[in-house]
């Protein structure tokens, strides 16, 4: 992997620059990334050329497609696309979850199968995770994988399988034994065509529908799609969960759900509040608040990077990405707070003519914004993390 400095990475930069400028579709210019599975034609092209060349995942190894480059190569990538008002189009669960954990835990051949088709973007993948009867405690999860001798019969049910309805694969837990708790689950993958599996979309209060009920009803996954150890799974997952809980937060500088479309927090400030005669935001109040919330914003971008760059050592899960995670989601919980705020009656609008895109994106975003404190392990269950294994607290018994 290469690792330019000084002039090398400005020399990068420029070809970077160069490379963006001759394929980015200026029609894209300023849109965020498409939701669905239905692209335009210069949305497939802007696909198809950064997944060739590899940069939607950077620092992944050139073997498997993925750009191969340094930390700080990526980083001015990130710069330069921002700089174009390009987005990269490559993303998903496959990029911030599943991608990263095969990488570690995986086999050469499921390498070379999964790995290609996430760098091209050509795969949705899903995360079958969570059910009715096992949330906070997902080590009490209850889907049945049977051994058939060359592929696993799987029954059971998942919840809040984001994607589900549109996924080509899931990675999923489990029970492989059903008279052990964590030393009894699998990991494995998926095909989410096959007959016995359907998808639930679940609308929520934002008008939306990013999650499904998914049921599993003689689903079957071939031996060869079993990730690590048999009734090894409960690893691998808290490895896969540090990589969500760094995606949710955005600390490793992707935009995770219920981020803010269009203007930026300051330029909405600007634009529906208003300066004084000094240059200054006309209400003071606001200012305070606003100048505190990014100055927050910024320290925990800044703390994101320096805990990536740790995280390139380490061989197992860091609890660091539920420190970043809880203070992600409420830096972001703020930020759509304040731009509610800041639009005033303009940030109340479900739909209509009388408002702009970016308003009704507002208080859809705000209402969303509200589920990262659960999502990837509640609040709670990241601050009991950060108490044992950060801070080295005891655990204490309630007597009655």
């Amino acid at each position: 992997m290469a690792d330019f400095g000084g002039a090398d990475l400005e020399a990068f930069r420029a070809e970077a620059r160069d490379w963006i400028a001759a394929n980015f579709p200026a029609s894209l210019k300023g849109r965020p990334a498409p939701e669905g599975r239905e692209l335009s034609p210069d949305q497939d092209a802007w696909r198809k050329a950064m997944g060739e060349k590899g940069w939607g995942v950077p620092t992944w190894p050139s073997q498997y497609g993925g750009g191969g480059l340094s930390r700080a190569e990526a980083a001015v990538i990130a710069e330069e696309l921002a700089r174009a008002g390009a987005y990269n189009p490559i993303g998903g669960m496959g990029v911030i979850m599943f991608g990263p954990t095969l990488l570690e835990y995986g086999d050469e051949a499921q390498k070379q199968k999964h790995i290609p088709p996430i760098v091209r973007g050509e795969v949705r993948w899903c995360q079958g995770f969570s059910e009715p009867g096992a949330g906070s405690d997902l080590a009490g999860l209850q889907t049945k994988a049977e051994d058939k001798g060359d592929h696993f019969l799987i029954n059971g049910s998942k919840i809040w399988t984001s994607g589900a309805h549109l996924a080509d694969m899931c990675f999923c837990l489990v029970r492989t034994d059903p008279t052990k708790k964590h030393e009894g689950i699998s990991f494995v993958m998926i095909d989410m065509h096959q007959p016995g599996v359907e998808a639930r979309p679940i609308r929520l209060i934002n008008d939306t529908t990013p999650f499904c009920e998914t049921f599993f009803t003689d689903a079957k996954a071939p031996k060869e799609n079993l990730v690590g150890p048999l009734n090894g799974g409960w690893t691998v997952a808290k490895r896969l969960l540090q990589h969500e809980r760094q995606g949710i937060s955005g600390a490793g500088g992707g935009a995770p759900p219920g981020s803010l479309e269009g203007p930026t927090i300051t330029e909405l400030a600007k634009t529906y509040v208003g300066l004084d005669e000094t240059g200054r935001l006309a209400d003071p109040d606001l200012r305070r608040r606003l100048t505190d919330h990014l100055m927050e914003e910024r320290a925990f971008q800044l703390t994101g990077r320096r805990a990536a760059v740790e995280n390139r050592g380490n061989s197992g899960p860091s609890a660091a990405s539920s420190v970043l995670k809880n203070v992600g989601s409420n830096v972001r919980t703020e930020k759509s707070e304040l731009a509610v705020e800041i639009l005033g009656c303009q940030g109340l609008g479900w739909g209509g003519e009388a408002f702009a895109r970016h308003e009704v994106a507002a208080i859809k975003t705000m209402l969303r914004s509200k589920a990262g404190k659960i999502a990837g392990g509640s609040w709670e269950v990241q601050l009991n993390i950060i108490s044992k294994r950060i801070l080295g607290l005891p655990e204490t018994t309630q007597k009655g």
